[in-house]
This record gives C-alpha cells, structure tokens and sequence, in this order.
C-alpha cells in the first residue's frame, strides 16, 4: 500500500526528529540539574511523600517502583545521553526496528519525570513533548519512507495546539478581542528577555497589528495545514515566522521550538530545494508492511482519544494545557487565555539581624531568570527552563500558587541549603546562613526611554506588601 509512506517528507522528518531531540536533551539536562532542589529527598516538593500519596494508575513512572536521588539523576542523564545519541544521528544507521528503541526510551524516562514533577511540571509543553516524542516513536528512519498517516498525526497535534491557544484567547480576556493584549503582554510575562522591552515600547498600533496578525495565524491558519501543497507549506511557513517572533520577544522553554519543529515536518522540502536549485538526495525505501500495521494502529489509537480534546475545543468552558490520560496522548494546549495587566514580583530578602527592625539592613536573593535587581538586563534562558523563576511569576499573582513549597523554599534558605542556592543566581550569604528571612510584594515596569538613558535601570519597582513576614532561623524546624 504505497499511500501509507511518503518519501517526499523525508527531508522534513529529518529536521522534526533531529530538533525534537535535541528538546528532550534540553528537557533532561534541566531536570537533572534542578530535581534535588524541587523534587529531591529534601525538595520543596520531595517525590517519595508524591508517590506515596498518588498510585502508579494515577502517575505512572518508574519512581513509582524505585525512588532515590541518585536514582532519579541516573534517569536524567542516562536521557541526555540517549537525547544527544539520537541528534547525532544514531539512529538513522540502524535497522528500523532498532531505531523506534531509542525514542520508545525517551519518552518512557520523561514520561516518568513528568509524572511525578507536581507543580512543577504542570507546563503545557511538557506534554507536548511527551505527545511529540509518542508520535516520533512511529515515523522510523532515515532508511525508510515516513509514513503518511504518522504525518497528518504531526499536523492534528499542531492544529490543537495553534487552534486550541486562538480559541481560548477569543473566549478569554477582553483585551484579546479588542486587539490590545500587547499593550501588556510583553511586559507582564511570565519571564522577559533581552528584547522584551524593546517589544513593549513598540507602536500601540502595531501591538494591534500583532494580536490580529495572531488571531489569523491561530484560527484560520492552521485549517490551511490539511490543504494539499504548496498550500499546506505556506501555512505551515505562516506558523514558523510566528514561533520565531516569539522566540526573539519572550522566554517560553520549548513551547515555540516544538511548535516551529511541528510545522516544519509539514513543509515540501524537495519543492523548496527545487526551487533554491539543491539537491535532496534519494528517496527512502518503503517501510516494511509490521511498521505500516503499527502506524494504523497508533492512528486508531489518536482518532479514539480525540473525542476528549475536540470536546473541550467546542465547549464554552474550555480547559487550557489539559490531559485526559496518565500518558499525556492526545491533549489539550493553549496559553494566555488572559493577560496580566500589571507585573509584580515576590523579592525574597534576609538579614543577620536576628531581631529585625527598622534600621535592619535587608540584603535581596536574585534569581537567575526572573526580574530582581533594576540594573539588570533580563537573560535570554529559552529554551532552557528555569522552574523555580516560573513558579515565582505565579507565585506574585496569587499566594495560592506558592502554598504547597514556598514555605519550604524559606526555610532551606535559612538553612543555606545548597541545592535550593544552585536555583538562585546571587546568594548574599555566602558564608553564614541568614537569622532571618522576609518576601515583599513588588510592582515592576519597564523604564520608559528617558529613564534608561538617565538611570541605567531596565526596571522601575514600587513596593506594594509584604508577601511573607520575617520568619527566624531559630523558630523553624527543617524536615
């Protein structure tokens, strides 16, 4: 059955697969170097009193059979190494069947990390790099033509995606509709980059430009990606550009590198090598009929588990960044369905003094992602993924956010733990940990022009509350 494979989107798997590992070498190096801290024996949010609360049906993982730190840092770099064996190009020069074992073994050691991670692995492009890597289980390799349906599987996942985050931005903040969400949203976001501010002081008029530009891309855009081609191409083109204007503009981990990775394994890459006068090389041989069995039946197994997100794409309530099984197959996605109008930030301070009063002298915690010090420039982190900056953005819109491990993170502050201080870019006690530690409520802003030139300062900050009194190393007890 010579319509089940494709030889034509060879070139575009290529880039799909080659990019997509690399993302899940990004993804394990970030968990390897920040669990001890979040999940650890001793983390904010610790794995063992996770597993004992939630069963294996709930959260499958290894950590459920088997947990220690040492464990968990084998899982994460055992990943890495895979993840970059698989960039390289290993498994493109074996024989098929050898070549689904590496990825199968991605996404089996992610999904288990990402099911135990709690709060701090509720991201939507967590899952969609566990549906992602699902399907690349299933494309095969360099030696073999992808198969088709594997590949409209790729667009299905894109459109939820795109379609998805357009549906829940008209149904959501106002600010969307009336075409002025980007009067704010460069500024508020979750984690500002080197561009950012520059973004932000734009023309009003061309913020409008930008979130209709948006509404078109998201919501008419991606029907054009089941069109035959050069249609489906220039669509998926459409929604390239748009990933990388949001790569150059904000920090958002991965989301906009998978997304562009997606579109790109839609794209005709012999027609544009045609048209750019290159040669693409032969074309793949057929797969073999036990892979084509397998690509059917993951496509039954996709259609079956649709019902869910189609459901929620036409419900009036729909849910953002969802999953309707343990296995995180066949979400939902969006983001921003509404738009923070102010940015505040929780600034953490202590002190030597063990009686603080209005003459003590505060000494300020800086993070290395989040906004803290005015002077300072926001990094450019994506698409590593800082955690625990992440969770202090929500942390400053609500205190709910924060309950379950901020006060957990105060304590192993005043206990200089080292693996909460590896999270942090500054620790201002370096060689004594503090008497006591505080949290107060900021309002930031971007400096206008003529502040920066006068000042320096990438930010203005106004203090609005106190988010966390003083707490005493000596009044608490560390677990």
């Amino acid at each position: 059955m010579h319509w089940l494979t494709d030889p034509g989107y060879g070139p575009g798997r290529l880039v799909f697969q080659r990019g997509l590992a690399v993302t899940y070498l990004v993804g394990f190096v970030v968990a390897a170097n920040q669990f001890r801290a979040l999940l650890g024996s001793g983390g904010l949010t610790p794995i063992p009193a996770y597993v004992r609360r939630v069963p294996f049906r709930l959260a499958p993982s290894l950590f459920q059979l088997h947990y220690s730190d040492r464990f968990f840092a084998t899982v994460a770099w055992a990943g890495a190494a895979v993840a970059a064996a698989v960039a390289a190009g290993a498994a493109d020069v074996v024989p098929l069947w050898a070549s689904m074992v590496p990825w199968a073994v991605l996404w089996l050691l992610y999904l288990s990390i990402v099911n135990v991670g709690q709060v701090w692995y509720g991201f939507g492009w967590e899952s969609l790099l566990l549906e992602a890597g699902f399907l690349a289980v299933f494309l095969g390799n360099a030696r073999t033509a992808p198969p088709t349906l594997v590949l409209w599987l790729l667009r299905w996942l894109l459109f939820r995606l795109e379609f998805g985050a357009g549906l829940i931005k008209i149904r959501g903040d106002r600010c969307w509709r009336d075409l002025t969400c980007l009067y704010y949203h460069h500024e508020t976001q979750p984690m500002p980059n080197p561009l950012s501010r520059h973004f932000h002081h734009l023309p009003r008029p061309l913020h409008r430009v930008e979130v209709l530009a948006n509404h078109v891309t998201q919501l008419v855009v991606p029907f054009g990606l089941f069109a035959p081609q050069p249609y489906a191409t220039v669509a998926a083109a459409i929604i390239i550009v748009t990933q990388l204007w949001l790569i150059v503009s904000g920090n958002f981990a991965w989301l906009n590198w998978i997304t562009a990775l997606l579109a790109a394994s839609v794209v005709d890459w012999r027609a544009v090598a045609r048209l750019a006068h290159l040669s693409i090389g032969p074309s793949p041989a057929a797969e073999p009929p036990w892979h084509q069995a397998l690509a059917v039946a993951v496509t039954v197994l996709v259609v079956a588990l649709s019902y869910w997100p189609v459901r929620n794409l036409v419900s009036r309530r729909q849910r953002m960044n969802a999953s309707f099984n343990a296995f995180h197959l066949v979400g939902t996605y969006g983001a921003f369905g509404s738009v923070s109008k102010r940015r505040y930030e929780v600034v953490v301070e202590g002190t030597d003094d063990a009686e603080p009063g209005p003459e003590t002298v505060w000494r300020e915690y800086e993070f290395k992602g989040k906004p803290g010090d005015v002077h300072r420039r926001p990094p450019q982190v994506a698409p590593y993924h800082l955690r625990l900056d992440w969770m202090m953005w929500f942390a400053a819109l609500s205190v709910g956010y924060a309950e379950p491990w901020f006060p957990r993170f105060v304590v192993n502050l005043l206990a200089n733990d080292r693996a909460t201080l590896r999270l942090l870019r500054h620790n201002p006690f370096p060689d004594a940990p503090p008497a006591c530690v505080r949290a107060r409520l900021f309002r930031y802003r971007f400096t206008t022009r003529g502040e920066r030139r006068r000042t320096g300062a990438w930010w203005h900050r106004e203090p609005v509350a106190e988010y966390c009194p003083p707490i005493r190393r000596s009044g608490v007890n560390r677990r």
